[in-house]
């Protein structure tokens, strides 16, 4: 990891660049991808799929026998595990559940707001070299919770055509209605404009590689809606004397794990720290089974000294980090201070594996430095808010004169006449 000491707040946006390709370099290929989808459909998704998944495909979905093989071979430990994550993420998720908001804003006026279900959502799940079967908790167990009618799940197949069975357990415990075996951009484009199997949907959920991410970002161009720009997974620690630096560095490494574009960073206020930390990532790289690939993450992973914990907090604002950890004597002060991040992890049993798995909060975030304006998946990411009214004759009398007005000064007058005729057939 690069050590960089004092870097003056000019340099900030360069040292916490992402290791992520621009859009221009892979929208060409999205779109081309998407056009063909929309034109041929099925058989484009196919070719697709032999293309980039190295298997030719008799059916694009799951079969009921593959959902019964399925849980047969998930271990009763595991379904035990995914048992108890489900417990936690239902009971956080449910708890965010708002009654219906009703008000008389003049007499006569009623107002109210009730929340809807999205119908039809789509959620995608990565396989490739870590088959994410815990994001099929966080994105299915929301939209069940929600009522979403229908919970349509896209995941790449292996080279015999199998989507890992954990994923397919956990979409059976969560409700999913239907399992496509498809990945990548074709798999994206499918929802986006439906095939003659594959059904369309109105909001598409879930993390992937960069090409995920521009494909998803795409389909808004063709009405429909994403959770969120959702690219590459990143970490910042932010550490003093108090840290653990084993600990430190454990959390580091299950991010860099994740892909060799995932990026994490430490921003510390002790170079004692830092020099203990980056010891400590050289010891307990050598025993990860994914080794070579946290390397590669590691490259452009940064470990930063700062004078001051102020500085280390407008640092970290700036940057807005998909995952943020704190280890400080001072929690509370960047816990208040925070104002860019998609999920907080305080203190030293906090580890950000928690909320990747079973402490019950989302780990579906944005990532990029899009936590200055994006949330992460959340109940409310599955429904609408719909508003309602109701105006008696005493409320069109109250407030009638006051949209005349209005109206007139805008130019408006069949606004103005709608309400005059009311206003006149009760005189």
């Amino acid at each position: 990891m690069k050590k960089v000491i004092n870097p003056p707040k000019s340099e900030w946006l360069k040292l916490l660049e992402r290791s992520t390709q621009t859009v221009e370099a892979i929208e060409e290929k999205v779109i081309a991808i998407f056009n063909d989808v929309k034109q041929n459909g099925d058989k484009a998704v196919r070719q697709y799929t032999t293309m980039f998944d190295k298997v030719e495909l008799e059916d694009l979905f799951v079969s009921a026998e593959e959902i019964i093989e399925a849980e047969q071979l998930v271990s009763d430990e595991l379904k035990e595990a995914i048992c108890v994550a489900k417990t936690n993420i239902t009971a956080f998720h449910a708890a965010q559940k708002t009654a219906k908001v009703a008000i008389e804003t003049t007499e006569g006026v009623a107002c109210w707001q009730e929340k809807r279900p999205i119908q039809k959502v789509g959620l995608y799940i990565p396989g490739g070299t870590a088959p994410l079967f815990s994001t099929v908790l966080m994105l299915a167990t929301p939209a069940n919770i929600a009522g979403c009618k229908e919970i349509l799940l896209a995941s790449p197949p292996n080279k015999q055509g199998k989507i890992h069975p954990a994923i397919i357990y956990a979409a059976q415990q969560c409700g999913v209605t239907k399992i496509l075996k498809v990945g990548g951009i074709q798999a994206i484009a499918a929802m986006t404009f439906g095939t003659e199997s594959i059904p369309q949907v109105y909001k598409i959920f879930g993390p992937g590689n960069q090409f995920v991410t521009v494909a998803k970002q795409l389909a808004t161009k063709f009405g429909v809606a994403i959770d969120m720009p959702a690219g590459p997974s990143e970490l910042l620690v932010v550490a003093d004397d108090s840290a653990n630096a084993s600990f430190v560095a454990s959390d580091l490494l299950s991010q860099a794990e994740h892909g060799t574009d995932s990026q994490v960073i430490l921003v510390s206020t002790s170079k004692e720290k830092i020099i203990e930390v980056e010891q400590e990532i050289e010891s307990q790289l050598q025993a990860l089974s994914r080794k070579e690939i946290a390397i590669k993450a590691i490259e452009n992973s940064k470990l930063i000294y700062v004078e001051s914990k102020e500085i280390a907090l407008n640092m970290i604002n700036e940057y807005g980090p998909e995952h943020f950890i704190v280890c400080t004597q001072t929690n509370d002060f960047y816990v208040d201070g925070i104002e860019n991040a998609g999920s907080v992890f305080i203190g030293d049993y906090t580890p950000e594996s928690a909320g990747d798995y079973a402490s019950g909060t989302n780990h579906t975030l944005p990532t990029n430095g899009y936590t200055k304006a994006y949330s992460g998946v959340n109940l409310d990411s599955f429904l609408k808010a719909i508003s309602f009214q109701k105006i008696s004759e005493k409320g069109i009398q109250n407030i009638g004169k006051t949209i005349e007005v209005l109206a007139g000064e805008e130019g408006l007058d069949a606004h103005k006449n709608a309400v005059t005729l009311r206003l006149n057939s009760l005189k």
